[in-house]
């Protein structure tokens, strides 16, 4: 059964690439859109860049493609609040289910409301993943609730494996820890973050988390916070931690 499943998806997906020369993690993205009832989809490059003083590792993120803009907003949300279903399907190993995202406020209580926000009612994360190795997450929005039938899981599992073998095409030759390959401002992060580190003399952990900071308390994406430390247009001091 679900050889066939696979076998069928793999047909549509060479007939997708027949009619669009594009990366196969955009065309994954776009088919899981139309198999899986879902509102958007977004691929996610992860790697363990540091260890915090919390002793945990950081990953930092890179986003290879998103179908629509709320896609690419859920996936920039996650990186500013540092916590969301792609986070923990990186961590876990395991994919995350959540078919009511209003029921899941106190797992999450800062990406909850920002995602209720942009309208997603559900979410579902996928770790891509090659044996014991984690290159990132397969991610699926719907702006109503309901949870993935049987046959949408299978498929969407399915999906995972051929956007991760995608991803790892792109990534030959490179370190998974190498991000500055993808063409998306989230790389912009971590040069703000190393400069950051410079103008407050604090640790990576730190730098990351007073990005967040100014972003959360402005209201913008840490993209657009990131952006704007690379071209020098804010900087940090500690004159503003001492405030």
């Amino acid at each position: 059964m679900e050889q066939n499943r696979r076998a069928r998806l793999h047909q549509l997906l060479i007939a997708d690439r027949y009619r669009d020369s594009g990366s196969i993690v955009a065309l994954v993205c776009a088919r899981c859109v139309m198999e899986l009832s879902v509102t958007g989809a977004g691929a996610t490059v992860l790697s363990h860049l540091h260890n915090g003083s919390d002793g945990a590792t950081h990953p930092s993120r890179g986003l290879v493609h998103a179908t629509n803009p709320t896609s690419a907003a859920l996936e920039d949300l996650q990186l500013t609040v540092g916590e969301g279903p792609c986070l923990d399907a990186f961590a876990s190993g395991g994919p995350v289910l959540v078919s009511d995202l209003t029921a899941e406020g106190a797992h999450w209580p800062a990406f909850t409301p920002g995602a209720l926000a942009l309208g997603v009612e559900a979410v579902f994360s996928f770790p891509l993943q090659i044996g014991v190795m984690r290159l990132g997450s397969l991610d699926f929005h719907r702006d109503v609730p309901g949870p993935l039938s049987r046959n949408e899981l299978s498929d969407a599992q399915i999906l995972t494996d051929m956007a991760t073998h995608g991803i790892a095409d792109e990534l030959a030759g490179r370190d998974t820890a190498d991000v500055s390959w993808l063409l998306d401002p989230h790389v912009e992060v971590h040069q703000a973050t190393g400069m950051v580190q410079v103008q407050l003399a604090v640790n990576a952990e730190t730098a990351l988390m007073r990005l967040r900071g100014y972003a959360f308390t402005h209201d913008l994406p840490l993209a657009e916070v990131a952006h704007q430390v690379v071209s020098r247009t804010l900087r940090f001091t500690q004159e503003e931690d001492r405030s």
